[in-house]
């Protein structure tokens, strides 16, 4: 495998078809801010709650970047920002990518192990933080990171933080920028870190081109047009920071969030008129049961993108019976939306499938000889399009995880049907072995969903001297519900699932453990299992 050749056979292809462009990221930027000026950005946490046109963001932006450029910074440096959704941690972003350096971003709950990790690995010479979010003191945790020799100063938003550290407003308050360094589309202008669990973040980088193709690529594939979106996502994942930049590539306007809370989010909704959103079932779940508490107006809400996480359609079916049209999506960090549905899919479709390609994108599904399989038969995902990242900062993980001609191997199983709609139905490492036979974990959970006094399930496989592994299942119960363990068996032998599916271990959870963009923490299910059989 040669992935340096491949990509460059399919970057000229994807120049050709119009995917890829020669307009950098501050191109992008500024005819935003030209075609959109009166497009806001409406900010519902940070120090003080705020809003700004995008024209007005831009010449922000350039102050801030001619503070920056006097540290030095310049194309291929390295900048991390460790802030949540406020408008300082957004004008950094924008600031740092028109200079041509590289954004790290760091999810601004992280601690000293994870963030030490990435400083490192990633060689910043520069971190954005601010002094405090709600109780998180982040000076206590930087003073707790040791060995980060690249790093040569730190900006700090607010007035406590580490000695030495540069007042952040003074860098603001620089003169504009009057000349932008050159830089191309293709430079890697991105580096975020997956969400490790058993294993230390990955470094993926990606381009202007490849998170402008994903923005322009989704909006075609979904209708999406101008409006309102609401940005539940931590700006240090990778739907906070397309978010940042697709107001300027679509003059959506955009209310962000800097922690989900579901009675915010559905006054937000209300008070703004948003149209459209994105978030983990987790998020949906909670926005319809607050909506439903508060009696609030989701009316306007007619675009939600669910997915990050195993998507029960029950509770698509649910959003749907409310009044608010939900579909599922498919992607990663590697490849941010390989799939979605929309709007316009019958609700089986968008209930029971995670959409159709969108432009430009292509899969394959493959056996565990990596031979394709038929219509309608599992296989592992290799995937690759526009909207692809470049390869990881570690070179030997690139070589795991491409195939020849560039095909990506995104670790998931589904099944594509025969009007071309993929259903994810696992994970191929989160796949449950009893007695010698594959269980998807998903199918359990999705079962489990259609129980009336189920919120929410996980399933995961708990080790077993008989049958290697065996079936468990968390279970987060509505208000006022009970169930036991006879009664999910029951539960599954009416549904008509096969015996060695139903469940042989039940444990209730008033929450489960999440990761910040909503996805269960399995790994932390599994280590409650081993710890109490140890």
């Amino acid at each position: 495998m040669n992935l340096g050749a491949d990509r460059a056979i399919l970057r000229e292809r994807w120049y050709a078809e119009g995917f890829f462009g020669p307009e950098t990221i501050a191109d992008h930027l500024r005819r935003g801010a030209q075609s959109f000026p009166e497009t806001a950005m409406h900010f519902a946490g940070g120090p003080s709650p705020s809003s700004i046109r995008l024209d007005d963001m831009f010449t922000c932006s350039l102050r801030l970047a001619g503070g920056l450029a006097e540290l030095g910074v310049g194309p291929g440096d390295r900048i991390a920002i460790w802030v949540p959704n406020w408008l300082e941690g957004a004008l950094t972003y924008q600031a740092a990518l028109m200079l041509g350096a590289t954004v790290v971003p760091i999810v601004h709950i992280y601690g000293p192990r994870e963030v030490g990790f990435i400083l490192r690995q990633s060689g910043a010479r520069v971190l954005v933080m601010p002094d405090r979010w709600r109780n998180i003191d982040y000076r206590e945790r930087f003073d707790a990171i040791t060995d980060i020799p690249a790093l040569e100063h730190v900006a700090l938003i607010g007035g406590h933080g580490p000695s030495g550290a540069i007042p952040w407003q003074r860098l603001a308050d620089h003169d504009v920028l009057s000349t932008l360094p050159a830089t191309h589309p293709d430079d890697v202008c991105l580096l975020i870190y997956t969400s490790g669990t058993t294993a230390d973040p990955k470094g993926v980088q990606h381009t202007t081109n490849t998170l402008v193709a994903e923005i322009r690529s989704t909006a075609a594939a979904v209708g999406e047009r101008r409006g309102v979106n609401l940005a539940a996502f931590p700006a240090g994942h990778i739907a906070g920071v397309l978010g940042l930049l697709r107001m300027f590539v679509l003059g959506v306007s955009s209310v962000l969030m800097d922690q989900w809370d579901p009675s915010l989010a559905a006054r937000l909704v209300q008070q703004y008129r948003v149209t459209t959103t994105a978030g983990a079932p987790f998020f949906l779940a909670s926005l319809l049961d607050e909506a439903e508490r508060q009696g609030s107006d989701l009316s306007s809400l007619t675009n939600y993108m669910v997915g990050a996480a195993s998507v029960p359609a029950a509770l698509v079916r649910r959003a749907d019976a409310s009044g608010t049209p939900a579909f599922r999506a498919y992607g990663s960090s590697e490849h941010p939306v390989i799939t979605t549905g929309t709007p316009r899919d019958s609700l089986d479709q968008r209930a029971g499938t995670d959409g159709r390609l969108t432009p430009g994108n292509e899969i394959r599904l493959l056996d565990d000889d990596d031979h394709e399989v038929s219509v309608g038969m599992d296989g592992e995902i290799v995937s690759r399009g526009p909207e692809l990242f470049v390869g990881y900062t570690d070179t030997a993980l690139d070589a795991e995880s491409f195939l020849p001609g560039g095909w990506f191997r995104t670790g998931d199983i589904g099944r594509i049907d025969a009007d071309g709609f993929l259903t994810i139905t696992d994970r191929k490492k989160d796949v449950i072995i009893r007695g010698g036979e594959n269980i998807a974990s998903k199918e359990v959970e999705d079962l489990l969903a259609m129980h009336p006094s189920v919120m929410e399930a996980a399933a995961v496989g708990q080790a077993d001297d008989r049958y290697g592994e065996r079936v468990a299942v968390f279970v987060q119960l509505r208000e006022g519900q009970t169930i036991d363990l006879d009664e999910v068996r029951r539960h599954f032998a009416e549904l008509g699932a096969a015996r060695q599916k139903a469940p042989e271990h039940l444990e209730f959870v008033d929450e489960f453990p999440r990761s910040l963009s909503g996805k269960v923490r399995k790994v932390e299910l599994r280590d409650r299992l081993r710890r109490r059989s140890s």
